[in-house]
């Protein structure tokens, strides 16, 4: 099979705590000035098991990749290449976040580890600072790599058969997208909702306690708190609000394209801000729902009566930006190109969309957009393919990006083994039976 795990797994390294790091540690391997302990290796070892990863040789495969990993920090070091600490803060924050997520809340967290959340994350800061530098080194030497169609071709047609992804049932589809207006009344409700919220708040309740009980949001669950983020990475209007308070201030209701909130900024550092926030819908009336499918099936009629080409009313009246310019055509943001398999469709496009024929137009029906908004839309069904092999005319963005991972994995490979040949790398003798050291390792390691 064709694989791309050794050298790009460096991205995708996730340090996983060890209670109250009570294994017995010892040295794996030496990279010049630079440890690798058996902790940091178990730790992998329980990520990639969590995940539902073989662990057949993959003890020895993560071994490499922190050989590899280090010897790019090596380099890195030389070339004087560093991380901003908000970028490390941020990180941390985000894994945080995840195990918040895995463990139910940050008490419990807390309780297992037998450490403060801060004490976690000190636990962790220089390897996430290493790991992060290491990431930048390698982007330096593959940012500047680009693929050509005449090279994706060559990729494609020397894979073996058997290392042709294989791929599912797919749909193309174009929609044209309808948000049931917002009454006055819903809003007036909502808004009356936070300022009671917030007066309880300026009144010494705790901020989190309501996010927990009152927010429509994901977050509520860690008291409101989202975690450090840059301006670019929030809403627009979450971001101008956020920025422009000061730590532990609240802020007034602002309206954002996921509703509206109040927030209250918990920290800032640099060009980063960490908010907790409680977020509340207005209620969709059944007469704006109402209003929003007479509106579709007037332009089904048009388009039915040839008035008005399926695309050209997607552009004209679509009210969904991502789609509306690309004739009502929908991108599928896991592979960038236009095409879904049926299990990766929201469940109500999902049972819409199975049942009908190429070229066919659904009637309106009520679904949900990226935000978890209340939508209405109607669908045309593009195409459809059998399952198959991918080949260069349906898949070719698929390709494409493996045909480009290949090559900058090749340039990696060649950099390491100009690197390795000039650095003193000891392995622990327990892994002189590596598979990497049999394969071109061998001369550069002492056991």
């Amino acid at each position: 099979m064709y694989r791309f795990f050794q050298v790009f797994l460096t991205g995708f390294i996730f340090f996983f705590p060890v209670r109250g790091q009570m294994m017995i540690d010892g040295i794996v391997a030496t990279v010049g000035e630079y440890v690798i302990l058996q902790s940091e290796i178990e730790q992998q070892l329980m990520q990639y098991q969590t995940s539902g990863y073989s662990l057949d040789e993959l003890r020895c495969s993560i071994i490499e990749q922190y050989i590899q990993d280090k010897l790019l920090l090596d380099q890195a070091k030389i070339d004087s290449i560093e991380i901003a600490e908000t970028s490390v803060e941020g990180e941390l924050d985000r894994r945080l976040q995840y195990f918040i997520r895995q463990f139910g809340s940050r008490e419990e967290l807390e309780a297992y580890f037998k450490k403060s959340t801060l004490e976690i994350k000190e636990d962790f800061r220089e390897d996430i600072r290493n790991h992060l530098i290491a990431q930048k080194m390698q982007f330096e030497l593959t940012s500047k790599i680009n693929i050509t169609p005449s090279e994706v071709k060559e990729f494609y047609n020397k894979l073996p058969k058997d290392s042709i992804p294989l791929i599912n049932a797919q749909v193309e589809i174009a929609q044209i997208v309808i948000y049931p207006p917002l009454g006055e009344e819903a809003i007036f409700i909502v808004r009356e909702k936070l300022l009671e919220l917030r007066k309880r708040i300026m009144e010494g309740d705790n901020f989190g306690t309501l996010a927990i009980l009152y927010s429509e949001d994901g977050s509520a669950a860690n008291e409101g708190e989202i975690g450090y983020s840059s301006q670019t990475e929030l809403d627009p209007e979450y971001a101008k609000a956020a920025f422009s308070l000061k730590v532990g201030q609240v802020s007034k209701i602002i309206e954002s394209q996921f509703g509206f909130h109040i927030i209250q900024l918990i920290d800032r550092k640099d060009d980063l801000v960490n908010t907790r926030h409680i977020l509340m819908k207005p209620n969709v009336s059944a007469e704006s729902k109402r209003k929003a499918i007479a509106h579709l099936d007037s332009l089904l009629v048009l388009i039915r009566t040839d008035s008005i080409t399926f695309e050209d009313a997607a552009i004209k009246f679509s009210q969904d930006k991502k789609s509306r310019m690309n004739k009502g055509i929908v991108i599928n943001q896991n592979s960038n190109s236009s095409y879904f398999g049926l299990d990766e469709l929201e469940m109500r496009d999902n049972l819409v969309i199975r049942d009908m024929k190429v070229g066919e137009i659904s009637n309106p029906y009520e679904s949900t957009d990226e935000n978890n908004k209340i939508i209405f839309k109607i669908v045309k069904l593009r195409s459809r393919s059998d399952p198959h092999r991918a080949n260069l005319k349906q898949d070719y963005v698929l390709l494409q990006n493996m045909a480009l991972a290949d090559k900058k994995n090749k340039i990696i490979t060649k950099w390491i083994e100009g690197k390795q040949s000039e650095t003193f790398i000891h392995v622990d003798a327990r892994y002189s039976n590596c598979g990497f050291i049999k394969n071109g390792w061998g001369k550069s390691i002492s056991f």
